[in-house]
């Protein structure tokens, strides 16, 4: 349930559990425990409302990103933020899985639930993410190989998965790269490690959720009931919804709220 809620992954939960930081009606939780309705739940002596987790359906929307806007919650230059552009919640917030930083642009994943958002960002899972690249100039073959055998950056080893030319004219290239980490700025550090620049870059897949042609930026498409279930599949994880939410209205594409 807490994971579920984003509290924490499940295995700092169980940590969590074991430390005895947990409480259940005033004793030290332990592993397996059910919570009930009227249950006093406190972590680190501090009521939990595990309520509003058990009642959320798992909502996942597909925004999409323009540069400019960062994704944090509060900015304290007064930038705009993903998160101002999105549905409200009434019981639950919206966790992004991943980031793209302000200069990047394309697929964000959201949910409200924190179990799935962990499981497809954990290291472990090495879920794939495909960027659209426009870099200036052209790009001998031998750069591009030792790209994707490794280069050496500041904080270890990284490489592309894969690389794939898509055209361009002029000064301007096009190329479709794909990654399984979600280290910060990875793919502009590691073209700009070949002194490479990038002028614009666009994330358009992570696993296998790929961004809509039709989705226009600043705009959000939540995914039906037959999607999440393959989401969750790929995710490694059972969909246990609450009995009451079940069943909801099949989700449409959105634009996003306007400040």
């Amino acid at each position: 349930m807490l994971a579920r809620g984003g509290v924490g992954s499940r295995r700092e939960i169980e940590r969590w559990i074991a430390e005895g930081r947990l409480k259940l009606n005033g004793e030290p939780a332990k592993l397996g425990d059910r919570l009930k309705t009227r249950d006093y739940l406190q972590l680190n002596e501090r009521v939990v409302h595990w309520e509003k987790f058990a009642v959320q359906p798992t909502r996942v929307l597909l925004y999409h990103k323009p540069t400019g806007e960062v994704v944090t919650r509060r900015d304290p230059e007064g930038r705009p933020v993903v998160f101002t552009q999105l549905p409200t919640l009434t019981t639950a917030r919206w966790i992004s899985v991943g980031r793209l930083d302000i200069n990047t642009s394309g697929l964000l994943l959201v949910t409200n639930n924190g179990e799935l958002a962990n499981k497809l960002m954990h290291p472990s899972t090495q879920v794939e993410r495909e960027y659209a690249v426009r870099i200036l100039g052209d790009v001998a073959e031998a750069t591009l190989e030792k790209l994707k055998q490794g280069v050496e950056l500041e904080d270890g080893t990284a490489k592309f998965d894969a690389i794939r030319f898509f055209g361009g004219e002029g000064a301007n290239k096009w190329y479709h790269v794909i990654v399984s980490e979600g280290r910060n700025r990875l793919v502009r550090r590691l073209w700009e490690s070949q002194e490479v620049i990038v002028s614009r870059l666009m994330r358009v897949r992570y696993g296998p959720v790929v961004l809509p042609e039709r989705l226009k930026a600043c705009t959000f498409y939540e995914l039906t009931d037959k999607e999440l279930d393959l989401l969750f599949e790929f995710a490694g994880l059972e969909r246990n919804e609450p009995e009451m939410t079940k069943t909801k209205p099949e989700p449409k594409s959105h634009n996003a709220r306007r400040r």
